[in-house]
């Protein structure tokens, strides 16, 4: 399939990164970079990351959007890092960029020679990207981790999203890897920056625990300062009633967001068409509301039956009260101002069709994607990086003949 390189008008181009990665958190910083500019080259094991066989009921193993978005805008080698010359291949590779990316556990890694100790001794100006599921140190540094492990669950997202009395929710899939793919490659670009001034690189931490404390960092600072957390209530308990979900006659749901309750009332009551409830002793302000939160949800729920959402919404602007479309996923993916917001980037397909896809979250100078590769097969660049390498065929072919490639 015919490829372009990148544009050379976004901030990491002429960047070349040399990801090891597996299943999201490490794929999906690539991805980022690919995003932004640079050229990644992934390589694989003979057995190919395992997101490449990841079942996905109804659509077939032909069809793998999660790999696709992840691995886009990457070449993909296939090197046998057990054998001398394969590993001997990787070490061109390391020398040849200037970022490596990997999630591979440590204890692999160290097996493979692939650790930071043995990388950066031998390559002072990478920036070693090393992404783990709880950090390089303590008794769990080595534990096997997905988001749903150290992002969702030990971090406190799903206790903390969890009502009194119900069960845990289920995660959704990649939501921590992303994040956390996000946060190593800013701190990557930022090492790259650093590596300008100084001529040095850097070892660049970032794990899926410390990325879920992160965000959930309200929270935590809370228990920290104050020895306490709001609980989880649900939406019929919420301290500010004007600032919770409530579902629309056509079955649809909208979440207002009036977190300055005080100033939003009297154009809320105007809203909805009950002007009595501005000056009831029971909710006329934010701490009467707040007292009475049951007892005015429970006042709103049938109020929000009798209009659609469209027609909520509109009386909404008019009078000045804050609100979203709580929207399905098939939603997301028709909304215009998604579309004006740059959210999708067109890659080309294998067959020549354009095949449409989730965008990174940045946009420079208007542009939000280098990306002009679909996601890579299964060493589907393994010649071609091995040329490029200073390779020639014959030493191609032995390579290949003493088990180096597959």
């Amino acid at each position: 399939m015919p490829t372009t390189d990148p544009p050379a008008n976004l901030p990491l181009a002429g960047v070349k990164v040399l990801e090891l990665g597996v299943w999201v958190a490490g794929p999906a910083t690539g991805m980022l970079l690919a995003d932004w500019g640079a050229e990644v080259i992934k390589l694989e094991s003979p057995e190919g990351d395992p997101v490449r066989g990841m079942a996905n009921p109804g659509m077939g193993r032909d069809l793998n959007p999660p790999f696709e978005m992840d691995n886009r805008g990457k070449r993909s080698i296939v090197l046998n890092l057990t054998n001398p010359d394969g590993r001997a291949a990787a070490e061109r590779l390391l020398a040849w960029a200037d970022v490596f990316v990997t999630n591979l556990r440590l204890g692999a890694l160290r097996r493979l020679r692939m650790d930071a100790e043995t990388v950066r001794a031998a390559h002072p100006r990478l920036i070693y990207g090393r992404i783990t599921g709880y950090g390089p140190r303590g008794d769990d540094a080595d534990r096997a981790s997905f988001d749903a492990a150290a992002f969702w669950s030990r971090a406190g997202f799903m206790s903390a999203m969890t009502e009194a009395g119900s069960d845990p929710p289920m995660p959704r899939g990649g939501v921590g890897d992303h994040s956390t793919g996000l946060g190593a490659a800013g701190a990557i670009a930022a090492a790259l920056y650093q590596r300008e001034r100084t001529g040095q690189g850097s070892l660049v931490d970032v794990s899926l625990y410390r990325a879920g404390i992160y965000i959930m960092g309200w929270d935590l600072s809370m228990q920290i300062r104050t020895g306490r957390v709001a609980p989880q209530t649900g939406r019929g308990a919420a301290p500010n009633p004007i600032l919770n979900p409530y579902e629309a006659g056509d079955g649809r749901w909208f979440y207002l967001m009036n977190l300055t309750a005080d100033r939003h009332w009297h154009g809320f009551c105007e809203a909805i068409e009950h002007l009595q409830l501005e000056h009831d002793p029971r909710f006329g302000n934010l701490r009467a509301r707040r007292q009475n939160a049951s007892e005015l949800i429970a006042i709103l729920d049938p109020i929000f039956l009798t209009r659609g959402r469209a027609e909520w919404g509109a009386r909404f602007d008019a009078h000045d009260v804050w609100w979203a479309a709580v929207q399905s996923v098939p939603e997301v993916t028709e909304d215009a101002q998604a579309t004006a917001a740059n959210a999708w980037v067109t890659v080309p397909g294998r067959d020549g069709a354009p095949l449409r896809m989730p965008a990174g979250p940045a946009d420079f100078d208007g542009a939000n994607s280098a990306v002009t590769r679909v996601s890579p097969e299964h060493g589907e660049h393994t010649e071609q990086v091995l040329l490029e390498l200073g390779y020639d065929w014959e030493e191609i072919g032995r390579l290949r003949e003493g088990g180096a490639l597959t």
